[in-house]
């Protein structure tokens, strides 16, 4: 029987305004499907006119500039109905979700449905199990004492992933679920048994741990930011908090 890791899977990655789930917009947007290891992926990209400015530093790190999005980017209306069917329809045929860090992709897609289609990621994944993958959440469970920083270009240098052109959405999720394939061979012995769906439920406890170390080590060293624990979507704040 094949494993999960050398199976087909399915990868999304946004690149946003800012690192702000609640009030940043998505600029681009990519889902990578990959039926089997070295197989060539399909790749659906999209490109939004978020309605509002996208700040220097962003396009210092994605490159994509005010211009650029109001002269080729879609209205995000129709992309984020778009990317969910894409992500439910993937979902729907069997295919884990790879999406690096995924409180903030997901969450940012959440709030955009809100935004743009009073929906919900929820509401598209109340019959279609939605089963993600997180390379962060795995790496930091499986092989917890290592230094360093964590992010997906560290990743791919360690489990010795090729990644061409970073920041752009294809190019990281297709490394995002390289890595997950490759975090699944190191650590067979321990995965291989391992459903996809019994992997998302461990993963949430995972994670949930992870946030109360951060948040311990946050807490010595005098600093009075919170971590989130949610895990793989944050909660809606209340209207009030948002």
């Amino acid at each position: 029987m094949t494993c999960w890791y050398e199976g087909p899977l399915t990868a999304f990655d946004t690149e946003t305004t800012g690192v702000d789930v609640e009030t940043d917009r998505i600029v681009s947007a990519a889902v990578v499907v990959q039926d089997a290891p070295g197989s060539r992926p399909r790749v659906r990209r999209w490109l939004v006119n978020p309605g509002v400015p996208v700040p220097e530093g962003a396009t210092a790190v994605h490159g994509l500039t005010d211009e650029h999005l109001r002269r080729s980017g879609r209205w995000p209306s129709p992309v984020m109905d778009e990317i969910v069917r894409e992500l439910a329809e993937q979902s729907a045929a069997g295919r884990p979700l790879v999406v690096m860090n995924a409180p903030f992709d997901l969450t940012l897609l959440d709030r955009e449905l809100r935004r743009h289609r009073a929906s919900s990621l929820d509401h598209w994944f109340e019959s279609v199990p939605l089963r993600v993958l997180d390379p962060r959440v795995l790496d930091k469970y499986l092989d917890r004492y290592r230094k360093g920083r964590r992010t997906l270009t560290d990743l791919c240098a360690h489990y010795e992933v090729e990644l061409q052109g970073a920041h752009e959405a294809a190019a990281d999720a297709l490394a995002s679920l390289e890595v997950v394939r490759a975090i699944g061979r190191r650590f067979a012995t321990r995965m291989e048994r391992l459903t996809p769906a019994e992997l998302h439920t461990l993963q949430g406890g995972w994670h949930a741990a992870q946030a109360r170390g951060l948040q311990a080590w946050f807490a010595r060293s005098g600093s009075d930011e919170l971590v989130d624990q949610s895990w793989p979507l944050r909660p809606e704040l209340p209207a009030e908090a948002a």
